[in-house]
């Protein structure tokens, strides 16, 4: 590995460095977005089971906005079950918008690591063909730098695609995962405030 990494010249230093963020990013949003950190199986059984008892109390209410991020947009929502319909709307989905900003927390990272990889590769393709054509001089080319500048091209080239390419996947899939988690949250939500309201049974 280090051979590649002398091969490549010290262009690829930038590209490691954000293929090491990326990376991060990927593994972190693995372990925030899991379905039982967003969406634990177990809070609608508690929210139905507080309804039949038919009182809800503020500590019920405070504990289950601080269990998840479902939590929260139930929590507002039970919180305005009693307000018209369209209060009851935009405060669903003001809290379901300030959620879905919590969840793509260094989502849009990963997009822009995908799209800058590239350029950075690109740069250190440049500066392999620099290197490269300064090894011809009026008394021949030097073989050597002739190499270094090709090595330095192609690695780095290669590393940009290496990076992008991990980068827009999971961006694309974080991405999609959060959408899904919305809409889903949405319509349970919907469902909760149509049994606090009597028009669910």
């Amino acid at each position: 590995m280090w051979e590649i990494i002398e091969a490549a010249g010290w262009p690829i230093w930038p590209l490691i460095a954000t293929s090491v963020y990326g990376f991060a990013i990927i593994l972190e949003r693995a372990w925030a977005l899991r379905a039982s950190k967003i969406m634990p199986g177990h809070l609608i059984d508690t929210v139905h089971l507080m309804l039949r008892q038919g009182v809800i109390k503020k500590e019920n209410l405070d504990e289950l906005r601080g269990s998840s991020p479902f939590g929260e947009i139930i929590y507002t929502a039970l919180k305005n079950k009693d307000a018209s319909l369209e209060v009851l709307k935009d405060s669903i989905e003001e809290s379901a918008g300030l959620v879905a900003h919590k969840l793509e927390t260094n989502i849009n990272a990963l997009g822009t690591i995908s799209t800058v990889a590239p350029l950075l590769g690109l740069f250190g393709t440049i500066v392999g063909m620099v290197e490269l054509f300064s090894s011809f001089t009026s008394s021949g080319h030097d073989v050597a730098i002739f190499a270094r500048g090709i090595s330095v091209a192609l690695y780095n080239t290669a590393g940009g695609i290496v990076v992008a390419v991990p980068a827009m996947i999971a961006f694309r899939y974080y991405r999609s995962k959060v959408e899904n988690y919305m809409n889903e949250m949405q319509l349970q939500t919907i469902a909760i405030v149509e049994t606090a309201r009597g028009e669910r049974k």
